[in-house]
């Protein structure tokens, strides 16, 4: 993979080298094509060649966060609160069913 990054950085070095040494060349023509024809360039293709890298620590990363499955039964139960909640909605648990519509007396 370097390889080719060392390679091509060469031969814009060379492109520069001759950009500066050349009569109708100057110094910032040869920075601009060394910028313009290495720099940028091998900056984008060096951070597309890396993604699998970057996705394979982000895993592995994720992978020691979470805890292990006996991790996970070695931790206690949380205890049920004593305290109510301090909504006015019952429990999601406790409802079985939709409450009835109050029926109307007769007279």
């Amino acid at each position: 993979m370097y390889l080719t990054v060392i390679a091509w950085l060469y031969v814009v070095l060379m492109m520069s080298v001759v950009e500066a040494a050349s009569p109708q060349g100057t110094v910032l023509g040869a920075i601009s094509t060394f910028l313009l024809y290495g720099i940028l360039p091998l900056s984008i293709v060096i951070y597309i060649m890396g993604t699998g890298a970057r996705r394979r620590a982000r895993s592995a990363a994720q992978r020691a966060a979470e805890p292990s499955p006996a991790e996970l039964s070695q931790q206690p139960l949380e205890q049920p609160s004593a305290q109510p909640d301090a909504g006015s909605h019952a429990p999601a648990g406790d409802a079985v069913s939709a409450p009835a519509a109050p029926m109307r007396e007769k007279h």
